[in-house]
């Protein structure tokens, strides 16, 4: 298995944070296994084989969500998969979906019209080489943002939060705004998918999965206080709430094959 990450060109870099590709060796890996945590950030995903999700068949194209419940995508043979992640505010931003639509949930994304005019499944299916798939998607997210309005307000709330994810953040943040608390949520939820105080959570316990996940530490409890938990108890209690794992049992059994944002 071969996992790289790519920069997003400065034309598209307004939306894609980043770019994750995984090419699968059979041999090496027949069945492969991608866990799905949440980590703030909807994405859209492309592989070259069909997939499954709870028992689900996934097709070729699919546009993901804020995900909040632990989920896995289950994948056989050889494949490429592109993960395009997005910033937090880009699933209205781009498709004009109300964002919480997609919470904990998908589409297909031949259902769209832009990517059904564009033929992308068709053309991302075709094409003979990673780079020029890579460059077939900037292209179609170029296209959308050509149409597409941000909300200055999500923006920069949710990069404030990305940055501080303290509670005294929250109140901060809205009273940089001037924004009612109710005007807050409904900001959020339109736009994110999820309220502020759980979007805020999320990337807390990112930012603490991303640090163990590079085995960044010594000991579980500096990792804690580190991103703001008041204990180890409570970095593991949220730690399991969003992964269905203890710290412990995931990189005994999950690291090896999940790849690091």
């Amino acid at each position: 298995m071969k996992t790289q990450f790519i920069i997003p060109s400065p034309a598209v870099s307004r939306y894609v944070s980043h770019i994750l590709v995984i090419e699968n060796d059979r041999h090496i890996h027949p069945d492969f296994v991608l866990p799905l945590f949440a980590n703030g950030a909807p994405t859209l995903v492309f592989q070259t084989v069909p997939a499954l999700k709870q028992d689900q068949s996934i097709g070729h194209l699919t546009l993901y969500g804020q995900l909040i419940k632990p989920d896995a995508l289950s994948l056989r043979g050889d494949f490429t998969m592109i993960a395009c992640f997005f910033y937090p505010y880009a699933l209205k931003a781009l498709f004009g979906i109300a964002a919480q639509e997609l919470t904990d949930a998908h589409m297909d994304l031949a259902l769209l019209q832009q990517a059904n005019a564009f033929s992308l499944e068709e053309q991302l299916l075709n094409l003979p080489s990673l780079t020029e798939r890579l460059q077939l998607l900037e292209r179609f997210i170029l296209q959308l943002s050509h149409d597409s309005t941000t909300d200055r307000k999500i923006v920069f709330a949710t990069q404030e939060i990305i940055k501080d994810h303290s509670p005294d953040a929250l109140i901060r943040i809205r009273q940089d705004l001037h924004i009612s608390e109710r005007t807050f949520q409904r900001l959020f939820e339109a736009h994110v998918g999820i309220a502020p105080k759980l979007f805020s959570r999320v990337c807390q316990f990112n930012a603490a999965f991303q640090q163990l996940n590079q085995y960044g530490f010594s000991k579980l409890s500096d990792l804690a206080y580190d991103h703001g938990f008041a204990d180890q108890s409570h970095f593991i209690r949220t730690f399991k709430e969003f992964t269905g794992l203890t710290p412990k049992e995931y990189l005994a059994q999950m690291a090896p094959y999940n790849p690091k944002f």
